[in-house]
């Protein structure tokens, strides 16, 4: 039986893949687990459909991607904390921190696609933001006394 998998299934293969599998195991479990469909013809004319639209999306999201990576390498953000006398902030500087010192710049960027270290003390570090599969740009975060 051949049918085409809508979700990751460990060990048989990624979603939107093809793969044959005994009678049984998916007509009790993959199917009506909602992991797996009939691969019929129009169900294979629909998802080479689907991942011919997906690929057109990516693509995009891709383009746009690599503009804003341009656009934001090497830039500096500037954010404010509260600090002590030693130069030591109270807290730290989280990724949403500084999200929203991009997004003051005019970029939008997701506080989960920035990769920083810890920010305890007043000075400049280095951030990355991780805005697709491949791409990413670097930025350099100035954390000053407020």
């Amino acid at each position: 039986m051949k049918v085409i998998l809508t979700q990751d299934v460990k060990n048989l293969g990624h979603k939107d893949d093809v793969v044959a599998v005994k009678d049984g195991y998916g007509r009790n479990y993959l199917i009506p687990k909602g992991k797996a469909k009939l691969a019929t013809d129009g169900a294979m004319k629909m998802l080479a459909e689907d991942i011919r639209q997906r690929g057109f999306k990516m693509e995009k999201l891709r383009k746009d991607a690599e503009a804003i990576a341009e656009k934001l390498n090497g830039m500096t953000i500037t954010v404010n904390a509260k600090a002590g006398t030693s130069g030591k902030i109270f807290g730290s500087v989280t990724a949403l921190q500084i999200a929203n010192a991009i997004k003051d710049k005019g970029f939008e960027v997701d506080r989960r696609k920035i990769a920083v270290d810890d920010i305890k003390n007043l000075g400049s570090y280095e951030a990355i933001l991780n805005l697709f599969k491949d791409i990413s740009a670097t930025i350099t975060v100035e954390v000053v006394a407020e």
